[in-house]
């Protein structure tokens, strides 16, 4: 009798584990960018998140979802309605508690436009020996808050930024424009090289995209 018991037992959980295994998984992606005027913003890795929500279960909490540094993002999700928001104080623009909807269904795409303090352009990288030079276009986009310094990163491997280099030097120009920054490299080697803006009071910068310098 206990014999049997035992195998009626596990027979239970051999049948509930199967069940388990058994549940549908997620297939379809959600692709997108955090975007001014169209052109993806570059930001820290694994720095910045947006959030997705979905309404009509009974568990409702986020779903975070980072955003990579060249200001792209990825998720693999069921089928459905989404709120996608952007996490407060995250990340170097103005907050927005608007929400965009989105409609996941098999591939989706979705940009989210924010409006950030400052925007980098015309970044270039010139080495001679182990003399960096790094030149940059930093242009502000609104005044809400002061520029506060402009970043040279420089990394081992092509994820470069505040916290992930091996070394940086800062200027602090008055104004935006054309700004000009000087590094000596610890060796004459390759390196990846990146210029961050940082505003004044946001902990975020925003970033030119990596670049080899060798």
């Amino acid at each position: 009798m206990m014999r049997n018991l035992i195998i009626a037992s596990l027979l239970l959980v051999l049948v509930a584990g199967c069940k388990k295994d058994n549940y549908e998984k997620p297939k379809s992606t959600l692709t997108g960018r955090v975007v001014y005027d169209k052109n993806a913003l570059g930001v820290r890795s694994n720095g910045v998140q947006v959030e997705l929500w979905q309404h009509g279960y009974a568990l409702f909490s986020k779903i975070p979802v980072y955003v990579g540094q060249d200001g792209a993002f990825s998720a693999i999700l069921f089928n459905g309605d989404y709120k996608l928001v952007l996490r407060q104080g995250n990340g170097p623009w103005l907050d927005n508690a608007d929400s965009v909807d989105v409609r996941v269904n098999g591939s989706t795409s979705v940009d989210v436009t924010v409006k950030p303090y400052f925007i980098i352009s015309n970044a270039s990288f010139a080495k001679s020996g182990t003399q960096l030079t790094a030149t940059v276009t930093v242009q502000q986009i609104n005044n809400n808050l002061p520029l506060e310094s402009v970043n040279l990163y420089i990394g081992n491997t092509n994820i470069v930024d505040q916290v992930n280099n091996i070394r940086s030097v800062s200027a602090t120009p008055d104004i935006s424009g054309v700004v000009n920054l000087q590094m000596t490299l610890p060796a004459d080697a390759a390196y990846f090289a990146r210029v961050g803006v940082k505003t004044a009071g946001v902990a975020e910068q925003v970033y030119s995209a990596v670049q080899e310098v060798k």
